[in-house]
C-alpha cells in the first residue's frame, strides 16, 4: 500500500501540506484585494517572512502562517517582523485555537488574524495600520522588488542564476 500525503490541513494539520495550503489561501486572499504577494521573503536581520504583499500604494503587509500551536507559542522572532511593514497578520487554517493570538504577547491591538484553507481565506481580526517611515519603505519595497524580479528571471532561466 502506498503512503500518501495528506490532502489538506484537515487531514494532519501539523504537516508542511497544510501550512502551504494557508499560503494558497492567503495569497488568493491578498489578490483580491489587489495587494501582490510573495513567499519566504529575506529581512534584515536575517529574519524571513512566510508572506509579504504591496498594495498599489506600497503598503507593505507581513503574514506569518502557524499550523501547530506548539510553533505558534514558541515564535518568538516575530516581533522583528513588525520593522518591515505597515500591517501584520497571522494566518492559520480554519479550526484552529485563536485564543493565545489574543493574548497580550501576540499585540492583539496590532496584529490581525486570517482564517484559510487552501482555497480561500477570510480576515476574522483586522490589522492595525502602521506606517513606516519612508525611508525604510523605501529600502523594503526595493528588495521586495528586486527579488520578484531576480525570482521572475530564474523562473524564465534557471541557468542564469548560477553564474
Amino acid at each position: 500500500m502506498l503512503d500518501l500525503a495528506p490532502q489538506s490541513c484537515i487531514d494532519e494539520p501539523g504537516s508542511p501540506l497544510c501550512a502551504a495550503d494557508v499560503c494558497r489561501g492567503v495569497t488568493r486572499l491578498l489578490f483580491r484585494h489587489d495587494l501582490m504577494a510573495m513567499a519566504e521573503v529575506p529581512l534584515d536581520g536575517g529574519r524571513r517572512a512566510d508572506l509579504m504583499a504591496i498594495d498599489a500604494h506600497g503598503r507593505i503587509v507581513i503574514v506569518e502562517i502557524k499550523v501547530a500551536r506548539a510553533d505558534l507559542l514558541g515564535d518568538g522572532k516575530w516581533p522583528d517582523y513588525l520593522d518591515h511593514c505597515d500591517r501584520f497578520f497571522w494566518a492559520v487554517p480554519a479550526g484552529f485555537d485563536l485564543a493565545p493570538l489574543d493574548g497580550p504577547g501576540f499585540l492583539p491591538e496590532r496584529t490581525g488574524i486570517i482564517v484559510a484553507d487552501r482555497y480561500d481565506a477570510a480576515i476574522v481580526r483586522e490589522a492595525q495600520t502602521t506606517p513606516l517611515s519612508a525611508h525604510v519603505r523605501k529600502r523594503c519595497t526595493l528588495a521586495f522588488a528586486r527579488r520578484a524580479a531576480r525570482r521572475l528571471v530564474g523562473h524564465h532561466d534557471p541557468d542564469l542564476l548560477g553564474f
